[in-house]
C-alpha cells in the first residue's frame, strides 16, 4: 500500500518528495495519460540548467508522488514552481485539481485505500468507522525515506487527528 516509487533503490533516502492529492479519482485512461506526462516532465525537468534526477508516480488513481534525488542536483524555487505549474496544467487538461490539501486517504478494513474530504473524514471518525489504529496516508512526508517508512501511520498518532479529532 506504499507507492512503488518509495522502493526505488537508485534514489537517495534523502530525496525530496511532494505528494499531491486529486479532488477526485482519475479514470484509468486519465491515470495513464497523467503518468506519461509526468514521465516526460521528469525527463526534461531542470534547475538552473542542470537536469534533475526525478521520478513521479500516479498512485491509487488519486495521488501524485513527485521525487527528486538532490544528490545529483538540487531542486530550486524556480524548478519547484515549474512542477507546480506543470501539475496545474495537467489538472486543467483532465479536469482535476491536484492541490486538494484537505482530502484525506486511509486504509479501510479490506485493505483498500479510501479518500474523503475533511468534513466526510470527520464524520467517519465521529461514527467510529475510523479509529485510533486506522492507517492514514501522511501526504506531508518530505523524503523518500519518510515515504518508505512513515507513509501509513495510525490515525491516533497522525496530524489528521488534530484537524478532525
Amino acid at each position: 500500500m506504499t507507492p512503488i516509487i518509495a522502493n526505488n533503490s537508485t534514489f537517495s533516502p534523502h530525496s525530496r518528495v511532494w505528494v499531491y492529492t486529486s479532488n477526485r479519482p482519475l479514470t484509468e485512461e486519465e491515470s495513464i495519460f497523467a503518468q506519461r506526462n509526468l514521465d516526460a516532465f521528469c525527463q526534461q525537468w531542470t534547475a538552473h540548467n542542470q537536469a534533475l534526477l526525478a521520478k513521479a508516480e500516479v498512485f491509487e488513481n488519486q495521488l501524485i508522488v513527485l521525487m527528486v534525488d538532490e544528490t545529483q542536483a538540487g531542486a530550486s524555487g524556480c524548478s519547484i514552481d515549474k512542477s507546480v505549474h506543470f501539475l496545474e496544467q495537467l489538472g486543467a487538461e483532465i479536469d482535476a485539481d491536484f492541490f486538494e490539501r484537505m482530502r484525506f486517504a486511509w486504509v479501510d478494513e479490506q485493505g483498500k485505500m479510501q479518500f474523503a474530504n475533511r468534513v466526510e473524514f470527520a464524520a467517519l471518525v465521529g461514527q467510529g468507522r475510523i479509529g485510533a489504529e486506522t492507517l492514514v496516508a501522511d501526504t506531508m512526508v518530505q523524503t523518500k525515506g519518510q515515504l518508505a517508512e512513515k507513509w501509513l501511520v495510525p490515525f491516533g498518532k497522525s496530524w489528521h487527528r488534530r484537524l478532525v479529532g
